[in-house]
C-alpha cells in the first residue's frame, strides 16, 4: 500500500479522530475544525498540495589533485658581483654582493653585510665570499665572479702574489668556495659597472 498523501491524512484525521480535546481548547465546533483540517490539506487555490519532490544529491565535482609546488629551477650559470667599502681604510666597512642569471639579467639576489672596522681590500674579499657562498647555497654549477679589485681579481687568477697576511685567509677562503664549481671566470670592470655590489657595501655600512 502506497503512503498517503498530506492531504488524506488530514482528512482521515478529520473524519474519523476524536476531536474533543481540541474543541474544548479553542472552543470550536467539530464542523469548524474539520473546515480548517480541510483548508490546510488543499494548496492556495483549493486543489490539494502535492508533496515537494524528493531532493536529489547532487553528484561531487570531480576533486583536481593539487599540484605540489615546484622548487625553483635551478640556475646553471650567474654572475656574482662582489664590492666591499672601508670608510677610512681602516674604518667602518661592509661588503655587498649582486647574484644575476647569466642568461637572463635577472636579480636573483642582493646580499650585505657589516664587517665592523676593516680596510677595503678585506671588503672586497669578504664581499666575493658573501656572493659566492650564496650561491653555493643556490647549487649554482657555473659561475663569474665580477668586481671592480684589480688586486683581488688578479690575485685570485694567479697573476699577483699574496703578500699581506691579513688577506692571506680570505684569499684561500675564496679560492676554496671557487673550486666548488664546474667552471668558473674572474672578470674585473670599471666601478661604474658595479653599482649593484657597491650599493649594498655601503648599505651595510650606512645600516649597521
Amino acid at each position: 500500500m502506497a503512503p498517503p498523501s498530506a492531504a488524506e491524512l488530514l482528512r482521515y484525521i478529520a473524519e474519523h479522530e476524536a476531536l474533543d480535546d481540541t474543541r474544548a481548547h479553542f472552543g470550536l465546533e467539530v464542523e469548524t475544525i474539520q473546515s480548517l483540517l480541510e483548508a490546510a490539506a488543499s494548496g492556495p487555490s483549493g486543489a490539494p498540495r502535492r508533496a515537494a519532490p524528493k531532493q536529489t544529491a547532487l553528484p561531487l565535482e570531480p576533486r583536481v589533485p593539487v599540484q605540489p609546488r615546484r622548487a625553483p629551477a635551478q640556475r646553471q650559470r650567474v654572475r656574482v658581483y662582489s664590492d666591499g667599502a672601508s670608510r677610512g681604510n681602516p674604518g667602518p666597512a661592509g661588503a655587498g654582493a649582486a647574484i644575476l642569471d647569466a642568461e637572463t639579467g635577472e636579480v636573483v639576489e642582493l646580499l650585505k653585510r657589516f664587517l665592523g672596522r676593516q680596510t677595503n681590500n678585506v671588503a672586497e674579499y669578504q664581499g666575493a665570499i658573501l656572493g659566492l657562498s650564496r650561491a653555493r647555497e643556490l647549487g649554482v654549477r657555473e659561475v663569474e665572479l665580477v668586481a671592480d679589485s684589480q688586486l683581488m681579481i688578479r690575485q685570485l687568477g694567479g697573476q699577483y702574489q699574496v703578500k699581506n697576511p691579513g688577506i692571506r685567509p680570505l684569499y684561500e677562503q675564496v679560492l676554496g668556495l671557487l673550486k666548488g664549481f664546474a667552471k668558473v671566470k674572474l672578470v674585473h670592470v670599471p666601478r661604474e659597472l658595479n653599482t649593484l655590489a657597491d650599493e649594498m657595501s655601503n648599505r651595510a655600512i650606512d645600516e649597521r
